[in-house]
């Protein structure tokens, strides 16, 4: 009897390692990889580069939180980064005209990320109403639509890779906001707010500190946000519920149909976010903005531990799959690896997540079964 008890508890404590490996593993692999990069990398481990590593994870982030959302419910939207793009090159655009137009820059920067975010939320409604109204698979109605939007978006590039010649007083505000920051650690100087000092001498510049980016900041809040709306609001349970089991959901009394239709809306929504901080970035706009950054989005969603068959998932878990894959590009680019190794990496990383996922499936399943 005393065997069979301890024999009990040993399954039981097993069974809580495996579960805390299995919904930390993402948080684990993090810290390896820094550890490893920081051991391996020179200057790999340093404010600068971790602040680097987070601004280049915001387009991956801010497109993965919308991606969540979708994949919670059971669909996917490979529209997203194309629409990113068209965010991008509408703010780029209509910012360049009104200023050369005689708009005061203040007036045509908040014209210009208005528009753009409205621009995006197009290909998001046309998704939602052909998935859930129509009852096209998402796969087939978001690539189609990721067609619609590419051909759009060069179209008001006139077929060009980028909208630039913006006006130089435009394009200096552009730069500040998107690539300053809040908050800077100035040797000799300490913490100094908004602005870096001018006319500092070359050895004090390398050791300044962007600590509190702004595309970080704006990434931050919408995280918080969406996060908030997911985790604890009614809105987020009947996004869980749909995605469990959608049949269940309709006779619970939830509107399937609408609902579906305001989550394409709201990945549409954040991807427009995505753009229109690109084109603050680069002062410029591109159409293929977010082209390489779909896969890694999908890739950050999975990592993060949302499951593929809906039902389950966090805004968190995408964050952390998004700030996964920018260490890893960061640290093999320090490293010297070629660049078509982080495909092969972030596709083997893809690839562990799933297993990763169907064996805590499994281990629920087990657990069900025996208890």
């Amino acid at each position: 009897m005393a065997t069979a008890t301890a024999s009990k508890s040993a399954l039981n404590t097993r069974d809580r390692l495996l579960d805390i490996l299995a919904k930390g593993w993402a948080y684990f692999f993090l810290l390896a990889m820094v550890l490893f990069f920081s051991a391996t990398g020179p200057g790999f481990f340093s404010v600068n580069n971790f602040s680097n590593i987070l601004v280049t994870s915001t387009l991956v982030a801010l497109m993965a939180i919308g991606q969540t959302y979708v994949v919670i419910t059971s669909g996917i939207d490979l529209s997203i980064g194309w629409t990113v793009g068209l965010a991008s090159v509408v703010s780029a655009r209509t910012m360049r005209d009104l200023v050369n137009g005689g708009t005061d820059i203040g007036t045509a920067m908040l014209i210009g990320v208005s528009l753009a975010l409205l621009v995006s939320l197009i290909p998001g409604i046309i998704n939602g109403i052909l998935i859930a109204r129509v009852k096209v698979p998402a796969f087939i109605a978001t690539l189609g639509m990721y067609g619609i939007v590419r051909g759009a978006a060069f179209l008001l590039t006139d077929g060009q890779q980028v909208v630039g010649n913006l006006p130089e007083g435009l394009r200096e505000v552009l730069r500040a906001l998107g690539n300053g920051s809040l908050l800077y650690y100035v040797p000799d100087q300490g913490l100094v707010w908004f602005a870096r000092p001018d006319n500092l001498p070359p050895q004090v510049i390398r050791g300044v500190a962007s600590l509190l980016p702004y595309p970080v900041i704006v990434t931050a809040v919408v995280v918080v946000v969406f996060a908030f709306i997911l985790g604890r609001t009614q809105f987020g349970r009947h996004t869980y519920a749909i995605g469990g089991n959608p049949d269940a959901a309709t006779r619970a009394g939830i509107n399937v149909k609408n609902h579906l239709l305001w989550i394409y809306v709201l990945s549409a929504f954040t991807a427009g976010i995505a753009g229109v901080l690109h084109s603050f970035r680069f002062t410029a706009g591109a159409p293929q903005a977010g082209e390489a950054a779909l896969l890694q989005s999908v890739a950050a969603v999975v990592i993060g531990g949302t499951s593929l068959f809906g039902g389950e998932g966090k805004i968190s878990g995408a964050v952390i799959g998004a700030v996964i894959i920018g260490v890893l590009q960061t640290g093999l680019v320090i490293l010297n690896v070629d660049s078509i190794w982080q495909f092969i990496v972030v596709g083997v990383v893809i690839i562990i997540a799933v297993l990763v996922n169907q064996a805590q499936a499994a281990l629920e399943r087990l657990r069900t079964t025996n208890g």
